[in-house]
């Protein structure tokens, strides 16, 4: 991932976690095989993780026929209904557009 202004921010607030020996063995030899410090390593991942995380929460995914059905709507828009047009006509009438 590029980086980002949050990777080049200024450090000043910590994180603790309390892990097993065997957690922080893997994190050692993960970070060793990337060439980071144990710490490097630990906040580049959380925050890999969290983009992915945030990313995917922000996604709308649709089956190919909620895709068609969308680009359908977009192309040929159902005519407003009644209540709509009473709504846009009452929005008219309070703006003076």
């Amino acid at each position: 991932m590029a980086n980002t202004p949050v990777q080049n921010a200024p450090r000043a607030a910590r994180l603790e976690a309390r892990i097993s020996e065997t957690q922080k063995s893997l994190l050692k030899r993960a970070a060793m095989l990337t060439g980071r410090s144990l710490s490097e390593f630990v906040v580049a991942s959380a925050q890999e993780a969290a983009q992915r995380v945030i990313e995917a929460s922000e996604t709308i995914q649709l089956s190919r026929a909620e895709q068609a059905s969308f680009v359908q709507a977009l192309l040929e828009p159902p005519a407003p209904s009644q209540r709509l047009a009473q709504a846009a006509k009452t929005y008219r009438a309070r703006t003076g557009d």
